[in-house]
């Protein structure tokens, strides 16, 4: 395996291994909502048992009384009564496996609303260190195994309960009899057990495999603009091919590893009944037992061996539904995956001011900050600049701001109050974040503007539009505001995507206006048209900028200059020029040229 393959496969989500008590109690809780289902699937299970040992039990007599003795009163009612068994045998099953994949599915969709629940509030860093892929495969893939416990574990009672009948049918036409027929039972139980744990094993590995592939195959997906701009096609393909032979290798384990078993329990069968047929023949040719007896026993044992195998796949489908289970519940139980932290206060009051009094951050990982003793006012309606050359903490000093991240030391005060008290919903809907990255989601033009919280009309969304100076060119696409415009906005323009997040932002209507390289990535007729729309968005607003132009920021109340992770100056445009070497630096290579 190549080391590219080793951390692909190493970089799902850390895996705590639960013992099947844990798991199988876990999974319960999800069913006990569906338990009167349960229980008609349970009773039902117990028909249909008993109707297998039923059928082995009326051979005799159909073979004695009708066949032997030519009985006309057996002839008329054994047919009924092996219609009435399997009628019930019929409806009861039919009950069973309806009922439990039912609840298969509710349970799945509980579970997997719960997983999505959880993973949409884990803090940001829990994405940073998490692949999408993974999450995907965690959310969607591995809670539609969970659902299958109960079936299975209802299904293994079943078989049980059957062999259960028809060994008591076996001892009592013969009981001698059926000590040589289950003198190997005992043979089956190591491989039943052995086979089981392998697959446990194997299906654990193979969900994580499965998350791999989704995530190879999601990246490329996302960023086929990128695999193509390098013609790196091939190396891509290839990349997926090694990571789909490796789902495959472990498959092909796992079909190996359940073939065996059944075969196994197979030839364990085969013996047992090679012993009946050479010990009852030699009973019914010497003539000390009937021949209905004979295969009356015989059919209960033929039917003996087929419940014991459906108990082997069973349990292989109770292996494999208690991997998923044990990735599902890693994700929702876990205490090192722990949502993010709301506080209880309701920031009600409009925006007074910001501090940030001596904050550093680290990186998980990283000894050194990416915060080292930051220091800011921001008063109500300022505009404040925040410049540097890259890798400075900008972007790190405003993700703080709505709590994307929690400060490691010092503190962050949002009108006099720690941020961390609020709560996170009334903290984020007091800010709006137009950053470079312009993401849209595959929908209208019209519920991605929309995309706030409340109610708005079309005459609220068109107004935001029209100040993001977005309305012409929306109106100029072939449904209008009900354009669907594709994955992450690829039917539009950079700048025409920048627009429709400004005016998502104008709706929202934030006192607190946080703006992170907003028109770094476009054009300069676009960015004049943009930069014209943020104009719009900050009047009478508070505003933060993350700037890498000079010009659109020479006019702030504030210009705050920042290197490695600290503020090496702050002040107007002019007092800069004097007093800072690197915003001197930064001025000359941006407008010597012009």
């Amino acid at each position: 395996m190549s080391q590219h393959t080793k951390q692909e496969f190493q970089s799902d989500i850390k895996l705590h291994h639960f013992n099947n008590r844990h798991l199988l109690w876990r999974s319960f809780h999800y069913f006990y909502p569906h338990i009167w289902k349960v229980i008609i699937a349970s009773v039902s299970a117990l028909v249909v048992s008993a109707t297998n040992g039923g059928v082995a039990y009326l051979v005799k007599p159909a073979i004695d009384d009708i066949f032997v003795n030519k009985d006309v009163e057996a002839l008329k009612l054994v047919p009924l009564l092996f219609i009435g068994v399997m009628l019930a045998k019929g409806a009861t099953r039919f009950l069973q496996v309806y009922l439990m994949r039912v609840t298969n599915l509710r349970v799945a969709q509980v579970l997997r609303d719960h997983c999505y629940d959880k993973v949409m509030r884990m803090p940001m860093r829990f994405f940073d260190d998490n692949r999408v892929g993974v999450l995907m495969s965690r959310v969607i893939g591995d809670v539609a195994g969970v659902g299958g416990t109960m079936p299975a574990l209802i299904m293994i009672v079943r078989e049980t309960l059957t062999v259960i009948g028809l060994l008591g049918v076996v001892l009592y036409q013969d009981a001698y009899l059926a000590m040589w027929s289950i003198l190997v039972m005992p043979l089956a139980i190591y491989p039943f057990f052995y086979f089981g744990n392998k697959l446990r094993k194997i299906g654990r590995e193979s969900r994580v495999r499965a998350s791999t592939i989704n995530t190879v195959a999601q990246e490329t997906f996302s960023g086929v603009r990128v695999v193509k701009a390098f013609a790196n096609e091939k190396n891509e393909i290839k990349r997926f091919v090694r990571q789909s032979a490796d789902v495959v290798r472990i498959a092909l384990r796992g079909v190996l590893a359940s073939e065996l078993s059944s075969r196994v329990m197979e030839l364990v069968g085969a013996f047992g009944t090679g012993l009946v047929i050479w010990y009852g023949g030699m009973q019914v040719i010497q003539g000390v037992s009937t021949p209905g007896t004979f295969f009356s026993f015989m059919a209960a044992i033929i039917m003996l061996y087929e419940p014991v195998k459906k108990i082997n796949t069973s349990y292989q489908d109770l292996q494999k539904a208690l991997a998923s289970a044990e990735r599902t519940f890693d994700l929702l139980d876990s205490p090192e995956i722990v949502p993010e932290k709301s506080g209880s206060e309701e920031l009600k009051e409009t925006f007074q001011r910001l501090d940030i009094e001596d904050v550093r951050f680290f990186y998980p990982g990283n000894a050194k900050p990416a915060l080292d003793g930051v220091n800011l006012e921001v008063r109500q309606g300022e505009r404040v600049a925040i410049v540097g050359p890259s890798g400075s903490g900008k972007t790190t000093l405003v993700n703080l701001l709505p709590r994307f991240h929690d400060v490691s030391e010092g503190r962050i005060l949002l009108n006099g109050r720690p941020v961390a008290d609020y709560t996170l919903e009334s903290l984020r809907l007091s800010m709006g974040i137009v950053s470079q990255d312009s993401f849209l989601f595959n929908d209208s033009v019209r519920n991605n503007i929309g995309y706030v919280s409340g109610e708005h009309s079309q005459a609220d969304i068109e107004r935001a539009a029209k100040a993001a100076y977005a309305h012409d060119f929306i109106m100029d696409l072939p449904d209008g505001y009900d354009t669907v415009v594709g994955e992450r906005g690829v039917a539009l323009s950079g700048g025409q995507k920048q627009r429709i997040t400004i005016a998502r932002a104008l709706l929202k209507n934030p006192p607190l206006m946080i703006l992170d390289e907003a028109t770094s990535a476009l054009d300069t007729e676009s960015e004049r048209i943009v930069q014209k729309a943020l104009d719009n968005l900050m009047r009478e607003r508070t505003s933060i900028v993350i700037a890498h132009r000079l010009s659109t920021v020479l006019n702030a109340h504030l210009i705050v200059v920042m290197e490695q992770g600290k503020i090496v100056s702050q002040g107007r445009h002019s007092q800069l020029l004097e007093k800072c070497p690197l915003y001197q630096r930064l001025y000359r290579m941006q407008f010597e040229g012009e």
